[in-house]
């Protein structure tokens, strides 16, 4: 009976065994097969790059929604009234500044121009003054005027004092001495009437001067120059058209810098410090602009408890424009030490991220957990830092050999 149970033994428990055995091995050998019968250390050895890991200080970044404005915007105007008769710019036009951008009609103000000089030479005249010339210094006690009534003055003088000896010697009546005393009072008169003439004449001229220099200017103001260097955002008047004094003509607004606004909750305005770096980021365009914090609110919006905020962006090559609606990236107080690693370095492969180290002329690789990232760098965690890593390791696979490239 015991022979008997034996061979039923073998015949139903080890002969499945060993079928399944061979079925293991036959499973094993396809997958082989399917790898092309290799394995890491079967395959020819590879020529990497390698880079430290690296410990590094991460800020902080708070994000949210800003507006591009322009850092100046002036609507230009002349200052006097007249036809305008050349525009030289028109929407969109670039202008530098100090660049004409209008010009009114000229000929009246030439005229008032001519009128003010000839009103001024006739003033020059008048004081004994050449009609040309830019000095106009006189003494009074040598203008025709005064030495005219000083003449006049000396002679009644002189008649006076002969005439009050005469009297005393018996030789004129008194009479006489009543006269001649009546024409100096006169004479003097005349002279002081002179020379309040003369200085009403030196007003006259100072203010001949004034017009002048008016009318010269109200010519120069003829002319619109631009204040600053920027482009035209608007055009509000057209040629022909008579202007009054400080009617706009055109809108202009500076590209460079240009002044971003936006507002932060409390929360994440702690950390906010002028100098502090902002990335800016706008919808549709690849890349990001750079800038820098410039201007805090002294106070909190009491109502939405929010803290302006604003910077100055970066925009020589003038992609960016004003009014533009954008993301805004503040960099605010700096993390503890983290290890990050160059994005090039990981390998993501069914969902999970990998790096490769090199160790006895082997790759080795090893997991990891990406983290946030910082220009190229990334965070990862379950790795420390001064670890050498392969550079775009590719299809290296772990237990090859590799050979490290200075």
């Amino acid at each position: 009976m015991t022979k008997s149970f034996l061979k039923l033994f073998a015949i139903y428990v080890l002969i499945p065994g060993v079928a399944l055995l061979g079925g293991c091995r036959q499973g094993d050998s396809q997958v082989a097969a399917s790898r092309g019968g290799t394995t890491g250390a079967d395959l020819l050895p590879r020529t990497v790059k390698l880079v430290n890991s690296e410990a590094r200080k991460l800020a902080r970044t708070v994000s949210s929604p800003g507006t591009l404005a322009a850092d100046e915007q002036a609507t230009l105007s002349f200052k006097v009234a007249g036809r305008l008769s050349e525009l030289k710019v028109d929407l969109g036009s670039r202008v530098s500044r100090g660049q004409v951008t209008g010009q009114l009609e000229t000929n009246d103000f030439k005229v008032r121009l001519q009128q003010a000089e000839a009103a001024l030479q006739q003033a020059r005249v008048r004081l004994g003054l050449p009609a040309l010339g830019e000095d106009d210094r006189i003494e009074t006690e040598n203008t025709a005027l005064v030495r005219q009534a000083r003449a006049l003055l000396d002679e009644a003088r002189l008649n006076l004092d002969r005439t009050s000896q005469l009297v005393q010697q018996g030789i004129q009546a008194k009479a006489e001495l009543d006269r001649v005393e009546s024409a100096f009072k006169v004479a003097d008169s005349r002279y002081q009437d002179a020379v309040e003439e003369v200085r009403n004449r030196q007003a006259v001229l100072l203010q001949r001067r004034s017009e002048l220099a008016i009318a010269k200017q109200q010519l120069a103001e003829t002319t619109l120059f631009a204040p600053f260097e920027g482009a035209i955002r608007e055009r509000r008047a057209s040629i022909g058209e008579f202007l009054a004094a400080g009617a706009p003509v055109v809108t202009i607004v500076r590209l460079h810098p240009l002044r971003l606004r936006v507002e932060l909750p409390e929360r994440d305005a702690r950390g906010i410090r002028q100098g502090q770096p902002v990335r800016v980021i706008v919808e549709g365009e690849d890349g990001e602009y750079s800038g820098r914090v410039a201007r805090l609110s002294p106070a909190f919006q009491e109502q939405s408890r929010t803290l302006i905020v604003e910077a100055e962006v970066d925009n020589q090559n003038g992609r960016l424009r004003p009014g533009s609606f954008v993301k805004v990236e503040i960099e605010t107080i700096s993390t503890d030490d983290v290890v990050m690693v160059p994005s090039s370095a990981i390998v993501t492969f069914a969902g999970i991220q990998k790096v490769f180290t090199v160790k006895d002329g082997k790759a080795v690789e090893q997991n990891v957990v990406v983290g946030r990232r910082s220009g190229d760098w990334v965070v990862v965690d379950g790795l420390e830092a001064s670890t050498p890593l392969v550079i775009s390791p590719g299809n290296l696979a772990p237990g090859q050999p590799v050979k490290v490239e200075e």
